[in-house]
């Protein structure tokens, strides 16, 4: 159905949808190539929200040699109105000859239609080229159209023993400098990162992204549920954290004022037990335009995630060291017998720098 050609300007399209990693959310990254004649006469890819999407912007650079060329885009055409007009209005103003998608968009606006639109617009229209590549590019994006909720992926650093920090919680630094750095690319491209008030107590930490260029920072989203957040905290610096709450406490409201006045929000989400409902948060954060969701915590809210079922995927720093009997990377029940333990599908193993970086997935995930 596809040829060699196909592959090759498909693949260079998805080249290009993946230079909006780190920018284009809540939208997904989606790249576009213009091909006449076996040469590439127009390309582009969507950068952020409220600009121009892949294909109006390879349209563009085609102008009339678009007439009668094939033009290959990673995710469906819009056929919906939103910040900008339909892109299927263009494709179908350009008299393409023939558009081939590599996957369809599972928002609910779109989801078949703008390739319908093509095809009654007397285009040939062919799809599913390279769309396990094009998923991959977009599983959040999927994730929080298909499910309602971001894509999870919980980052942990560790020895070979599994073990994130001593007994008196000292944790920097297990893994060396170049997976720290790939570990803020994996934030980069993350629409928001989490973290619990025990990591915030323990480190102190800044979670923005520092080691690798970024052109936005994620929001910052801080499980707190006794409200126990001090308003010095550097995860607050700047503004902009979402902070998450269950109980009441007595100083909420004026508490509150002062986190404003920081630029934070403070919401509610009360569940069992006097935690906050994390099931309601991932629904929260999708409502939000979350696509992808970075957990930076501590083994307590990891086991709470894991236990929820609220985790997708780990992301795994693995240096080459033994730490014996000090914690361990999440607060979970020993099982009673085999069958019940957490199963994982692996998904890639690479070395970076003097650690392994894995990432397992949990099974019958999207």
């Amino acid at each position: 159905m596809f040829t060699a050609a196909d592959h090759d300007f498909m693949q260079r399209a998805l080249r290009l949808a993946h230079l909006g990693l780190t920018t284009t959310t809540p939208n997904p990254r989606v790249g576009c190539v213009v091909v006449r004649d076996g040469t590439i006469v127009g390309e582009g890819w969507h950068r952020r929200a409220g600009e121009p999407h892949a294909e109006v912007l390879a349209l563009a650079q085609a102008g009339e040699r678009a007439r009668g060329a094939t033009a290959y885009v990673t995710l469906e055409p819009c056929n919906h109105h939103g910040r900008t007009a339909p892109c299927v209005d263009a494709l179908l103003a350009a008299q393409l000859g023939q558009v081939i998608v590599a996957m369809e968009d599972p928002n609910p606006a779109v989801n078949g239609q703008g390739l319908e639109r093509l095809r009654g617009g007397g285009i040939d229209v062919r799809c599913g080229l390279l769309q396990q590549e094009a998923h991959e590019l977009n599983i959040g994006f999927v994730s929080r159209m298909v499910r309602g909720r971001p894509w999870v992926r919980m980052k942990v650093a560790m020895s070979l023993d599994g073990r994130t920090a001593l007994p008196d919680g000292t944790s920097q630094w297990i893994t060396g400098e170049a997976a720290r750095a790939d570990g803020h690319a994996w934030r980069a491209r993350a629409c928001a990162v989490l973290t619990g008030i025990g990591t915030v107590k323990d480190d102190d930490p800044q979670l923005t992204v520092r080691h690798v260029p970024a052109a936005r920072q994620p929001l910052r989203v801080l499980v707190d549920s006794r409200f126990e957040v001090d308003p010095a905290a550097r995860v607050l610096a700047g503004g902009g954290t979402l902070v998450a709450c269950a109980l009441a406490a007595p100083d909420r409201a004026a508490k509150t004022a002062v986190l404003q006045e920081l630029g934070c929000e403070v919401i509610t989400l009360p569940g069992a037990r006097g935690k906050v409902d994390l099931v309601a948060l991932l629904r929260e954060l999708a409502r939000r335009g979350i696509n992808e969701l970075h957990v930076e915590a501590g083994y307590r809210l990891n086991g709470s995630l894991l236990r929820e079922q609220c985790v997708d995927e780990l992301l795994l720093y693995v240096a080459p060291a033994l730490l014996g009997n000090a914690i361990g990377m999440a607060d979970l029940p020993a099982p009673d017998e085999l069958e019940q333990r957490v199963a994982l599908q692996w998904h890639s193993v690479e070395r970076i720098g003097d650690d392994l970086r894995i990432l397992a997935r949990l099974p019958e995930r999207i």
